[in-house]
C-alpha cells in the first residue's frame, strides 16, 4: 500500500467514527443531582447533629438549675406577649364620675370592665370576668390585676398605662402579691411557686412542695406567708432562696391582715384566757413569734381588712357597741390599752390605703367608703357614697399601693 493509500485509508476510518454517536460513560445532569442530594445530605445530618449538641447542653444547663436552692425543678410556662390585648386610648375625664365621688384625686377604681383612674383616665380591662383586687406597679408602670376565682382557677393581669393588658398567669389556685408590687406566688397543682414580676413577664420562679390545703396569703419581705391549712390555725414562711418549704411555723394565726414596711406580720392569733380571737405583731425573723398581742376589740372571723401604708393603722372588721362594724386600731400601740375606734359600715372586699392615710373599701350595698383616720379619732364615722357607672351585683374595687 503507497503512502497516499494509507492515508486515505485513515481519513476514512476517522469519518465513520465520527458519524457514529456513541453514549457517554456518565451522564453530566445525572451526575450533578446525584452531587447535589448528597451534599444536601451532609447538610441534613450536620444541622441534626448540631441541634442533637444544643439540646444535650440546654438539658444540662435546666438541670444545673434545678440543683440550685430555690430554683425551679419543673419549667415554668410564662405568658406574656402572645396573650396582650390592646386597650383603647385613655379618656380625658370620667365622664360620668358624680360629682361626691370620694376617690376622685386619691385612689384608682375598678369599676366593672373598666379601672378609672384617681386623675379621671379610664381603661377597658380585657374580658376574663370581675377582679378580686388590684394594685400599682412601681415606678408608675400599670397595674397588677387578680381576678375573681372561677371554676378554671384564678388569673393574674398586668395592664399598662396607655398600651396592652398582658396576661402572666391563669388557672392558678391562690395568688399573693408583695406590698410593692415586684413579687407573686401561687398555688399550682400540689406545689407553691414563688416569682418576680418584671415588665409583663413572671422570671425566676422557685416552687415547693405544700400540703393540700396550703396557699399563699402574702409577703414578709422575701418571705412568703403560706396557710397550712384553711380550716385550722397555722401559718409559716417559706424563703424560696434556702429551698423547699420546712414543717414548723405557728399553730396560733387564724388570719393574716398584712405586714409592716420592716416585714412584721399583722396577723389575727388565738390568744388569752380563756382563747379567743386577738391581734398581734408577728416577727419573721423568729418564725412568726408574737412581738405584741392586744385582746381588746372582738374581732370578725372572716379575716377581712388592712394595714396602712405607713404600718401604724389597721382597718379590720370587728363588733363595736354589738354592732358589725370596721375598726380602726393603732397598731402602735397594740396591747392592754390599745386605741379602737369604729371606723365605718363592714368591708366588703379589699382595702386600699393611699400614702396619705386614708383608706377606701366596698360596703354591703355596694358603696365606696372613706376613712379619714383623724375623723374617726375625732369620733366620726364614716358610711358609703354611690358610684355611676356600676351595675347590680358588682361593687367597686379600690386600688391599691398609691395613687
Amino acid at each position: 500500500m503507497t503512502e497516499d493509500e494509507l492515508e486515505q485509508a485513515l481519513r476514512e476510518t476517522f469519518t465513520r467514527r465520527v458519524a457514529v454517536a456513541r453514549p457517554l460513560a456518565a451522564d453530566p445532569a445525572g451526575l450533578a443531582i446525584r452531587r447535589a442530594d448528597r451534599a444536601r445530605r451532609r447538610r441534613t445530618l450536620a444541622g441534626v447533629a448540631l441541634a442533637a449538641v444544643a439540646t444535650v447542653g440546654v438539658s444540662t444547663g435546666i438541670a444545673q438549675l434545678g440543683q440550685q436552692p430555690g430554683r425551679p425543678s419543673h419549667p415554668t410556662v410564662v405568658l406574656g406577649d402572645p396573650y396582650a390585648s390592646p386597650l383603647p386610648d385613655p379618656t380625658p375625664a370620667l365622664s360620668d364620675a358624680p360629682p361626691n365621688d370620694v376617690s376622685r384625686g386619691e385612689v384608682d377604681l375598678i369599676l366593672g370592665p373598666v379601672l378609672a383612674t384617681a386623675s379621671g383616665q379610664r381603661l377597658t380591662l380585657p374580658d376574663v370576668g370581675p377582679a378580686e383586687r388590684a394594685q400599682r406597679l412601681p415606678d408608675g408602670a400599670g397595674w397588677a390585676v387578680v381576678g375573681a376565682p372561677t371554676a378554671a382557677g384564678r388569673s393574674l393581669w398586668v395592664v399598662l398605662p396607655h398600651g396592652a393588658a398582658h396576661l402572666l398567669l391563669a388557672g392558678a389556685r391562690d395568688i399573693a402579691l408583695s406590698r410593692d408590687g415586684r413579687q407573686v406566688a401561687w398555688r399550682e397543682g400540689a406545689e407553691l411557686v414563688a416569682a418576680g414580676i418584671v415588665g409583663t413577664q413572671v422570671v425566676a420562679a422557685a416552687r415547693t412542695p405544700v400540703p393540700a390545703g396550703a396557699v399563699p396569703v402574702g409577703f414578709a419581705g422575701d418571705a412568703v406567708l403560706v396557710r397550712l391549712d384553711a380550716d385550722q390555725p397555722g401559718h409559716a414562711l417559706w424563703r424560696p432562696a434556702r429551698g423547699p418549704l420546712k414543717g414548723g411555723g405557728d399553730r396560733a394565726t387564724l388570719r393574716v391582715y398584712g405586714t409592716r414596711p420592716d416585714g412584721v406580720v399583722v396577723a389575727q392569733v388565738s390568744a388569752g384566757t380563756p382563747r379567743r380571737p386577738c391581734l398581734a405583731l408577728l416577727d419573721p425573723a423568729r418564725n412568726l413569734a408574737p412581738v405584741r398581742t392586744g385582746c381588746g376589740p372582738t374581732l370578725s372571723a372572716d379575716g377581712r381588712g388592712g394595714v396602712s401604708a405607713d404600718g401604724r393603722w389597721l382597718l379590720v372588721n370587728g363588733r363595736a357597741g354589738g354592732v358589725d362594724r370596721a375598726l380602726l386600731v393603732d397598731l402602735d400601740r397594740l396591747g392592754p390599752t390599745t386605741t379602737i375606734r369604729p371606723a365605718g359600715p363592714p368591708v366588703h372586699g379589699p382595702v386600699a390605703w393611699t400614702p396619705e392615710g386614708t383608706a377606701h373599701y366596698a360596703d354591703a350595698l355596694a358603696g365606696l367608703v372613706r376613712i379619714d383616720v383623724s375623723r374617726v379619732l375625732a369620733g366620726e364615722e364614716a358610711s358609703g357614697v354611690p358610684v355611676a357607672g356600676l351595675v347590680d351585683g358588682q361593687r367597686p374595687v379600690p386600688v391599691g399601693g398609691g395613687s
